[in-house]
């Protein structure tokens, strides 16, 4: 089991304590991603020279009032282990785990942009279609796909980005 897949149980004990996984999970998935998008923030969380409780009080203020007690908590605690860094695999595993109990699989889809409701419920409409079982798809933002979207359900990928697309081009041509 990998370092990933505990910190992700433990955080489900932590959601079910609290009476509702899927709340921490919606936080560590948010956090995890405005981490990624914020290479300032990013440097701050995984500084090891800063001391941990330093960084800790910067998840502690960011999370005020937006995440719940417990989310913020135990995103504190792994910032203060020093894995922020692993906060999107982190993130990943918490959400296979929690769809995987649910019977349904997981789909994660960067997209360079958020998507609204209506468009991730589309797509999750749509990819349930093509997987025969419902699917639980959380966005992670990456502004490396520059447009389209890439979506990884188990070992499958599809990649719908417009890099992808050009490359198929230029292969293509070449």
């Amino acid at each position: 089991m990998s370092r990933a897949d505990h910190y992700a149980n433990a955080l489900i004990a932590v959601g079910n304590a609290e009476g509702d996984a899927a709340v921490v999970e919606a936080d560590v998935h948010a956090f995890a991603n405005a981490v990624a998008g914020s290479p300032e923030l990013q440097n701050a969380l995984t500084d090891s020279s800063m001391p941990a409780a330093n960084r800790q009080q910067i998840v502690e203020d960011l999370l005020a009032g937006k995440a719940s007690k417990a989310s913020a908590a135990a995103i504190s605690m792994i910032v203060g282990a020093g894995r922020a860094g692993d906060l999107p695999e982190i993130a990943r595993a918490l959400s296979s785990k929690l769809a995987g109990g649910r019977g349904a699989a997981f789909a994660e889809v960067r997209s360079a942009v958020p998507l609204s409701e209506e468009q991730t419920k589309r797509l999750e409409d749509a990819l349930t279609a093509k997987v025969g079982r419902p699917v639980t798809v959380r966005v992670t933002i990456d502004p490396t796909v520059v447009g389209g979207l890439v979506t990884q359900i188990d070992d499958t990928v599809i990649d719908g980005s417009v890099r992808s697309r050009l490359n198929q081009m230029r292969e293509t041509l070449a």
